[in-house]
């Protein structure tokens, strides 16, 4: 009967570390999809940013903020990061100040982009994080996935969005007194 406490304590040993293993390479695709969805995110966003910045661009004939715009819209994915640079230098040498629809668009396209960067930045570290685990290195766990890389454009410099005139503070409720 002693070797039947060995055979029980050897299969306990199996089964969680058979679980910690699958949970491990559940978190890695986990967080390699996350940060491929992040990815995709961080592109649209910077299409509606070029997009939008195309649009100022026409109405106030500002060329060379059109053909950074252009070229950010039609730049091949490893030339990506040059174009999108290019646009956010264009943009700050802009000044946008109008209260337009389409500068206020295109201060918070690119106010979302910046949001959808970080987003992006923190994942690709928490994915590259994963992979560097010992133990997803020696099981290769990653192999299946492409390895995520950062998108490093400039931060822009916007302006300030305008603000409503301050609202007052609510009255307080007048207490209504019992018969």
């Amino acid at each position: 009967m002693p070797g039947m406490w060995w055979v029980l304590g050897v299969l306990a040993v199996a089964a969680g570390l058979s679980a910690y293993l699958a949970w491990t390479a559940h978190r890695v695709e986990r967080v390699h999809v996350r940060a491929a969805s992040a990815g995709r995110a961080l592109d649209a966003h910077l299409l509606r940013r070029a997009a939008a910045a195309a649009v100022v661009a026409e109405e106030t004939d500002f060329i060379e903020l059109y053909a950074a715009a252009r070229l950010a819209l039609d730049a091949e994915p490893d030339e990506r990061e040059a174009a999108e640079n290019d646009l956010t230098r264009q943009l700050q040498t802009a000044h946008l100040t109008g209260a337009d629809p389409a500068t206020r668009t295109l201060v918070a396209t690119s106010r979302r982009v910046m949001l959808a960067r970080q987003v992006h930045t923190d994942l690709v570290r928490d994915a590259l994080t994963a992979r560097r685990r010992p133990l997803v290195r020696m099981l290769r766990m990653a192999r299946r996935y492409e390895r995520p890389r950062y998108f490093e454009i400039v931060e822009p410099v916007l302006p300030e969005p305008p603000s409503a005139a301050p609202r007052r503070a609510p009255e307080p409720p007048v207490p209504v007194e019992a018969a």
